[in-house]
């Protein structure tokens, strides 16, 4: 059995077809994702129909990123604390309107579904896969503030910082980079440093390869890090904008 994870598919039913196809997965392989399934692209709501099939034929791990909580609020009306213009800018306007024909049975579907999603995910070797990351020094389960799974981009930033030359026994070596065997992310796009393939720094992979923008979609291979992409997504979509 493998075990692969899934970068940030934002609507982009096309190139996840893509890499699961590239990668040679089959039914005894776990499929970890990482969240932000929708906004972007014009096909959220067949990228959640497809989601909650494929669950039925493997196991799978469906983390939450901000995207999905944001279309939970909307689909249910939770709007109080709820920016929609920032929301329409960062890619929920594509989204709005591909709801506009799909039936109340298909949106309760979805409703389920994104209430489902986990906040994070620790396997048996000790490994974190998680939205965005966390700020707590002792772990995620000590996290005060639990949106920043989904959120936080300090974690990233801290691994991005972090001298290399720094000893994981030097006091001022950063705990959450330690109490992890290694962290998975995605939320930041790797094309904010000019990279298109996933980025490893300390013990932190991201794997967010700018699908949401000009970029390609990944899929990586936990434990060799062999890894596939999809083409890039305004190639898939050449009529729509993406987030871009």
């Amino acid at each position: 059995m493998r075990n692969f994870v899934i970068g940030d598919i934002h609507g982009g039913l096309k190139a996840l077809l893509q890499i699961l196809e590239k990668s040679g997965v089959n039914a005894n392989d776990t499929l970890i994702f990482l969240g932000d399934f929708v906004d972007g692209w014009s096909e959220s709501p067949a990228v959640l129909d497809f989601l909650i099939e494929i669950q039925k034929r493997q196991k799978c791990v469906f983390i939450r990123g901000n995207h999905d909580a944001l279309l939970l609020d909307w689909l249910t009306g939770n709007t109080e604390n709820f920016d929609e213009q920032m929301w329409f800018i960062h890619g929920g306007a594509a989204t709005v309107k591909s709801y506009e024909n799909i039936d109340e049975t298909t949106k309760n579907k979805h409703i389920e579904f994104l209430k489902s999603l986990q906040d994070y995910y620790i396997d048996e070797k000790n490994r974190l896969f998680i939205h965005a990351g966390f700020t707590n020094v002792k772990g995620v389960e000590f996290e005060y503030f639990t949106p920043l799974y989904y959120w936080d981009r300090t974690l990233w930033e801290t691994a991005l910082a972090l001298d290399t030359a720094l000893s994981k026994e030097a006091i001022t070596y950063p705990n959450r980079l330690k109490i992890y065997a290694e962290i998975f992310i995605g939320h930041t796009p790797v094309t904010k440093i000019n990279e298109t393939v996933p980025v490893n720094r300390a013990s932190v992979w991201n794997v967010d390869t700018g699908a949401a923008f000009k970029g390609k979609l990944t899929i990586m291979n936990v434990d060799t890090k062999e890894f596939w992409q999809s083409d890039p997504l305004p190639d898939l979509y050449p009529t729509e904008k993406g987030r871009n």
